[in-house]
Parts: structure tokens; C-alpha cells; sequence
């Protein structure tokens, strides 16, 4: 220990490292050898402070997709590349993984959880833990605890059983305590009554007290209520700075009687841990060449097939001559959700239908939409009202000015090549800007047809939309300070038609006048006119032409987004058309989703074969067009459980009650729990899936061990390919629990026998403390929670408490 590290802090320095030292750093006590820690929001890269698309940082597959791989050795790489480029851009700590359960196909979020069942999230996310921490980036796991969902998730009261939040809900977070993670973030929600930021009975008791985990705990950004209730609570850190409830106000309250030194101590040492840990040494980022070809294989990984009638997967060129893309994600794909970690994406990263036709060459015959491929908000394809000398000739021109009226010059201008503008306070030069002001985006329009063009507009404030100086769209509302993030967050626009000519050029411009707040936004669009008819018309009359269809549909970034979950599980209606029509015109068609979450698979059987990929990060491209060619293996196993019909499953709504009260009735029983305890047959089974492989398991046996048990089955590969194959074990009392699983790869023709331990936490229930569960405890072994053909038995004794 350095004499600076052994120097003890005064009282207020102790304070000072409570909160935030600005949007995204903690303070620094130099002298003390505490140094400033910058963060970066995750999971699926380093997400730029600024919320700027020219912020280009590596995309991961998302952690629905990392979790479809069953592999914790793959989500270990992943991690240690994410922290890995955050060593390269200035990142001490990664607020990730993601340790939340998709307890609800509804859930805004869903793609950013690993799976519906904790053991797979916590064995998943506590690799990535070490991954990303290996590199000398320090990962926060977050959200503690039940952010499950979206919906009112700044007021609503997650009520649930000890029982539930101690086998399910905290167990992905102990395994991220046992695998050395720097720390925790706390949710924004209530847990049964108080805000996670004062949730003592979770953070004080549970995490620091019984696991004794001796990282640091934050709150999630503008997330904490209070002063004292926080500090004795178990919060360490108020984020982000300057402090509202805590720094300064943290000595006051110990001299006010209302909190202990000794919580003062701990919070501050635990800070000070943090930083001295991960302010210093780092490890080196992966070279282009190797984040590249990991990112691919990562995305085959979590590649699903469910479904593959006739052997139609992999194309085989001399079967399929004339092979006909069709479908919007083909050419706009989904590669990531729309949350505030979104990555900017490198430009050039290669679509699925400019992969497809690299791989494929000149079998690939014909590629349409089908339909509209533009989200919700589509781009605005525009060139700079005027050139700047950022030498950029794609975009808005942005103007921001310091008043209301954009009267005088602005105080700063920049070109910005995307519809959506963030600037929170602090974070990008506009975020200086406190009081009223106004923000201005001006751009030359071009349209390549004629008729009705829909603009759309929305933005944290007033607004005004000009075409050729005619204003042709006005809203003056104003949004009290303390709504701004939530519109924000919404992302909800206004439109307006507008019918212009082919050829024509024509001046947009954009105006938000907005009051003080925190953060603003701006955003906007154009839909240029399309006839959905003839859309659908070219894809039918292509499907029937080719020898067979790839048909890539699924969602856009704004389907999954922070503050609102989804309405219902479908795919949007024409797609669904499109799907139906295209199967109806040629049978030999691989239909291709690209949806970050369960949802209504209804149709599977129209097609012959169905792959689910997930968001699948900025590899989506390469690893589709390997996959579907054989060149690599679909690797994926579900992650989820997609019910038959959404009444089956044990928790769909995320609508709390007139109280603000959201009660997990479900309790342990959700997911694939819930179906099999209520012998509900899903539609797409946990764990299920293949690759083009076949494997056949026999001969499992099990024994004691001095912890728990270890479980031995034989597993061959029955095919004439090497393949992989996910070996799932459950327990089948109290309710079907996965206890274990293990992904192995074999040769053509191989056979191993793989051993899976199963700890005796898999074998305990909670009842006022962990029990061993009584009598012969039965096992059942296989390739999903629905397809379990062989079984052992094996009685324990012994507590854990």
C-alpha cells in the first residue's frame, strides 16, 4: 500500500466520493491515490457518451443472442472485447451485464436479458464479468432488483415473494458477486415498498451482508429519492454528478445524527476500492482482424434453428439455382434495441442482403422488401443546408442558440448525419445550454418520386416543421422540467403529408424551443410514398420464380426500446401478410427472424425451415450468409419459451395496478416453469433447437459429491458433420428447474461422455433459508425442457443455512 493509500480521509472527503463527479465520471482524491472513473453504458458494446452516431464502437450480439449460445466460454470473449474497447476508449467501468429476466414476452428491454431462466443469465453474465474485466475494465451488473420491465418503471412497486426473489430475481446478481464484479447499479423501481436505491433489506442484508460482496453500489442515473434513506439503505454511490441527494449532503447527514460514520466509511472505501482497482493497469483492446471474426462467430452462436423440413438448410446451390431475398431486414436490418446504450454502428457494416449475395454469388436471383423496411421513424435523407468545415455532406445542419427566438448567431453548429439528437447537461457542448433556448435543424430534401411524403417531427419541447418556408406543422407545448426524459424516452412523433414532385429540391427545417432541463431531444423523418400493394406483389411473383426463398423478417431498433413495453407478440400485420403469401407461393422458403425477444410464431409451419437470430450486432451480415451456406453452424438453443398462445403464458402483463403495484404472482413459476407445472405444451421450448448435426444421448448416472452432485451422460454425433450440442439437465421438484448444462462440440461420428456438476444450490429450496430438497431428488436429461428422455435419481442431505 502507497503512503497515499494509507492516508485516511477526512469526513468530507469521504462525502465527496458519494456522488458523481459530473454526467459520467466519479471524483478523484489524487493525493490519496483515488483516481476519477469514467463509465460507458453496455451490454452490447461501449456506448458513447454523447449519444453521437459518429462515436462508432464494436456492436456485440445482444445478450438475447449471447444467451442463445449456451456457452459461457463464447460470452467470456465477448465480454473481454467489450472491455477490451472500452480500454480504448477511456472506459474504466461498463455498466453491464444485463442480469434482468424476460420474465414477459411484453418487455421493453427483453433483449438486453440473457434468458428467461436465472441460472442460464447468471452463469452467462458472470462469464461476461470476467471477460470484460480480464481486460482491467470493471463491470457493473445491473438492474438490482425486478427491472423486468418497462412500463411505469420510475414509479411501479415490484411486489414478490422471498422465496422468488431469492431463487430467481437475485441469483444471475450472486453469480455476478461470486465472479469478482466491481460492482452493482440499482434499479429504478420499488421492490416490495422501497426504491431499489433504499432497498436495505436487498443491498445492506442480502449482497453486503450474506454474500459479503465488496463492490460498490450506484444508482441508476437520477435514480436515488433521498439522503439518509439512501446511505443506510446500502448505496454507495449517487450517479451521475453533480450530487443531488448525496456528496456534500452525505456529511451532513452523519453530523445530523441521521447516518453512522462507519456507512460513510464503507461507502467512501468502497469507492476508493473501485478506483484503485480499475483506474490503473489495462489490458489491450482485440485487433480489427479478431473482434471481427469473434463478432461473427458469436452471432452463429446464438443462431437458432427451430425448424427444417426436407433438410432445405444448408442451401445447397445445385438444389437451389435461383435463390429469391425477400424481406425488409434483408437490406434494414435489426442489428441492436433502442435504448440509451445503443451503439453507433461502423457505416460500412455489411448487410445481410449484400452478404447473402457475396456468399451465394449469382444464385441469388432477385431481392425485394416485400414491405416498408423503415422503422417507425424513418431517416431523413437530406443534404447540410449549409457545408461547415467538418467537411460532411450527408445530414442536418444543427444550429444551436441560446434563446428561444434563434435570434443572433448560434452558439455552436455541426453537421449530423441521423434523425435522432440527444444532448444531455454536461455530456455535449449543447448540454451547457440550462435555460430556455432553441435548437434548430435545416437540411435540402430531394425526392425520388412523386406523390405524398409524411414528415415527422418530435423532440422535449415546442416545435416547428418548414418545407420551402412554409410552415406546415406547429406544436407550442411545453414540457415541465420533470417530463423531459420521459418524452424523451418515448421517442413519440407527430407527421404531416406533404405531396412533392420527382426531381425537386426542397428546404426542411426543424425547430424545438425547449425550457431547462437535464436533457433534450430532438427527432425527425420523412416516408417517401410507396404502393404496399405492388411491394408485395414483386415479392410473391419472385418467390415464385426461385428454386427457393430466403425471407428475412423482424423488427426495427424502435420496437424494443427503454420506458415502454411492447403492446402484444406479434410481428407487424404486413409482415405477417408477407410471410403467409411468399410460404403460399414457394414452399422451399427459410424464414429468418430478427426479433430481440419471445413472440407469435403461429405461422412456423408455412415454411420449411425457421431461424431465429436475434439482434445479433454489426456481424449479422457474415454469420447469416455462413449459416445459411454451411459454412458454419447454427448454433443457437431457445433462450426463451414461445407459448402457443399468449394466454399461456404464466406472465404477460407488465401493467401495474392503481396502487403502482406490479405483483409477480407468478412467483418461481414463469417461462417454461410455469407452462410445465400447468402441463401446457409451449410452441418453441426452452433449450430446444438443432444444428446440422444430430446427436443421441444414453447412459447418464450421477453421484454425491461434497457439494452438490455430478451428473454423466454419453453424447454421440450421429451425423456425418461436426456440431455442437447442448446437454440441459432439470430437477423436476419443486417445479421443472434447469440445474445444469453444458455445450459440447463433436467430430462426425464421435461420441464423449460429459460431465455436468450441479451444485447443491441447484437442489435447494428457500424457506427462512436454503434446504435440500427431500427424499430421492429426480433428474431428467436432454435437449429442452420438453424433450428430457432419460432420468436419474439422487438423494443429499445438507443445508446451506
Amino acid at each position: 500500500m502507497t503512503k497515499e493509500q494509507s492516508r485516511e480521509l477526512t469526513v468530507a472527503e469521504m462525502a465527496t466520493l458519494t456522488a458523481g463527479a459530473t454526467m459520467w465520471t466519479t471524483p478523484a482524491i489524487p493525493d490519496a491515490g483515488i483516481a476519477s472513473l469514467s463509465m460507458a453504458d453496455g451490454p452490447m458494446g461501449v456506448a458513447g457518451a454523447r449519444i453521437d452516431e459518429r462515436d462508432v464502437s464494436l456492436l456485440t450480439p445482444a445478450p438475447m443472442a449471447l444467451g442463445a449460445s449456451w456457452d459461457p466460454a463464447l460470452v467470456q470473449r465477448v465480454g473481454r472485447l467489450v472491455g477490451g474497447e472500452a480500454v480504448r476508449r477511456g472506459v474504466d467501468l461498463m455498466l453491464a451485464p444485463n442480469l434482468n429476466l424476460a420474465r414477459s414476452p411484453l418487455a421493453g428491454r427483453a433483449f438486453e436479458y440473457f434468458s428467461e431462466d436465472p441460472l442460464l443469465c447468471g452463469t452467462l453474465g458472470a462469464a461476461w464479468v470476467q471477460g470484460c474485466q480480464a481486460a482491467g475494465t470493471g463491470a457493473i451488473a445491473k438492474h438490482l432488483v425486478c427491472n423486468d420491465s418497462e412500463t411505469e418503471r420510475d414509479r411501479m412497486n415490484a411486489v414478490v415473494d422471498e422465496r422468488t426473489l431469492r431463487e430467481v430475481y437475485l441469483l444471475p446478481f450472486e453469480m455476478a458477486a461470486q465472479a469478482g464484479c466491481a460492482g452493482m447499479l440499482t434499479a429504478y423501481n420499488r421492490i416490495n415498498g422501497q426504491w431499489c436505491a433504499e432497498a436495505g433489506p436487498v443491498v445492506r442484508d442480502i449482497v453486503k451482508d450474506e454474500w459479503r460482496f465488496p463492490g460498490v453500489f450506484m444508482s441508476d442515473w437520477f435514480g436515488t429519492h433521498s439522503t439518509a434513506a439512501s446511505l443506510n439503505g446500502g448505496l454507495d454511490l449517487e450517479m451521475p454528478g453533480p450530487a443531488r441527494f448525496l456528496g456534500a449532503r452525505s456529511a451532513s447527514a452523519v453530523a445530523e445524527g441521521q447516518v453512522p460514520l462507519e456507512r460513510l466509511q464503507d461507502a467512501a472505501r468502497r469507492v476508493a476500492a473501485a478506483a484503485r482497482r480499475f483506474g490503473a493497469e489495462k489490458g489491450q483492446p482485440l485487433d480489427d482482424g479478431a473482434a471481427t471474426a469473434l463478432l461473427v462467430e458469436a452471432a452463429a452462436a446464438g443462431f437458432t434453428l427451430v425448424r427444417n423440413e426436407g433438410g432445405l438448410l444448408p442451401l445447397d446451390p445445385a438444389r437451389a439455382q435461383r435463390i429469391a431475398v425477400i424481406g425488409p431486414n434483408a437490406s434494414a436490418p435489426c442489428f441492436q434495441g433502442g435504448t440509451f446504450a445503443k451503439i453507433a454502428v461502423k457505416p460500412d457494416a455489411v448487410l445481410p442482403i449484400d452478404a447473402l449475395r457475396a456468399r451465394f454469388g449469382a444464385a441469388i436471383d432477385s431481392y425485394t422488401p416485400g414491405v416498408d423496411p423503415q422503422p417507425k421513424l424513418p431517416r431523413m435523407p437530406v443534404r447540410p443546408a449549409r457545408m461547415l468545415a467538418d467537411g460532411c455532406t450527408r445530414g442536418m445542419t444543427i444550429d444551436y442558440f441560446d434563446n428561444a427566438d434563434f435570434a443572433g448567431p448560434p452558439l455552436l453548429s455541426e453537421t449530423r448525419d441521423t434523425n435522432s439528437l440527444t444532448w444531455f447537461h454536461g455530456v455535449h457542448e449543447a448540454g451547457a445550454l440550462q435555460a430556455d433556448a432553441g435548437t434548430r435543424a435545416s437540411g435540402i430534401f430531394t425526392a425520388t418520386e412523386t406523390g405524398q411524403h409524411r414528415f415527422h417531427v418530435g423532440g422535449t419541447g415546442a416545435l416547428r416543421l418548414l418545407v420551402d418556408g412554409v410552415e406546415v406543422f406547429r406544436r407550442d407545448e411545453q414540457l415541465a422540467p420533470g417530463d423531459v426524459m420521459g418524452r424523451l424516452k418515448s421517442g413519440d412523433a407527430d407527421s404531416v403529408g406533404i405531396v412533392l414532385e420527382a426531381g425537386r429540391a426542397v428546404d426542411v427545417v426543424v425547430e424545438l424551443r425547449y425550457t431547462a432541463a437535464r436533457c433534450q431531444g430532438l427527432w425527425y423523418g420523412v416516408r417517401a410514398p410507396g404502393t404496399a400493394e405492388a411491394m408485395l406483389a414483386d415479392a410473391v411473383q419472385a418467390a415464385r420464380d426461385a428454386d427457393a426463398v430466403i425471407l428475412v423478417v423482424g423488427e426495427t431498433s424502435d420496437a424494443s426500446v427503454e420506458s415502454k413495453d411492447r403492446a402484444d407478440t406479434c410481428l407487424p400485420a404486413e409482415q405477417l401478410v408477407l410471410i403467409e403469401r411468399v410460404c403460399a407461393a414457394n414452399p422451399r422458403t427459410v424464414v429468418v427472424t430478427n426479433v430481440g425477444h419471445a413472440f407469435d410464431t403461429r405461422w412456423e409451419g408455412q415454411a420449411a425451415a425457421v431461424l431465429h437470430c436475434w439482434y445479433p450486432g454489426q456481424e449479422f451480415g457474415n454469420a447469416l450468409a455462413q449459416v445459411l451456406a454451411g459454412d458454419r453452424e447454427p448454433g443457437g438453443r431457445m433462450p426463451v419459451t414461445i407459448a402457443r398462445n399468449d394466454g399461456d403464458y404464466p406472465a404477460l402483463s407488465l401493467r401495474p395496478d392503481a396502487q403502482g403495484d406490479l405483483h409477480y404472482s407468478d412467483g418461481v413459476r414463469f417461462g417454461y416453469r410455469g407452462l410445465a407445472a400447468r402441463g401446457i405444451a409451449p410452441r418453441q421450448a426452452f433449450g430446444g433447437g438443432f444444428g446440422y448435426a444430430a446427436f443421441h444421448l444414453r447412459d447418464a448416472c450421477v453421484r454425491a459429491t461434497g457439494d452438490g452432485c455430478e451428473l454423466t451422460v454419453t453424447l454421440r454425433n450421429t451425423s456425418t458433420r461436426a456440431g455442437a450440442e447442448v446437454v440441459q439437465v432439470y430437477r423436476t421438484v419443486p417445479e421443472l428447474t434447469l440445474a445444469g448444462y453444458a455445450k459440447v462440440w463433436l467430430e462426425a461420428g464421435a461420441a464423449t461422455n460429459v460431465v455436468i456438476p450441479i451444485p447443491l444450490r441447484r437442489l435447494q429450496v428457500w424457506r427462512a433459508g436454503w434446504h435440500t430438497l427431500e427424499g430421492p431428488v429426480h433428474l431428467l436429461v436432454g435437449h429442452s425442457s420438453a424433450d428430457l428422455p432419460l432420468s436419474v435419481s439422487i438423494t443429499l442431505q445438507g443445508d446451506a443455512s
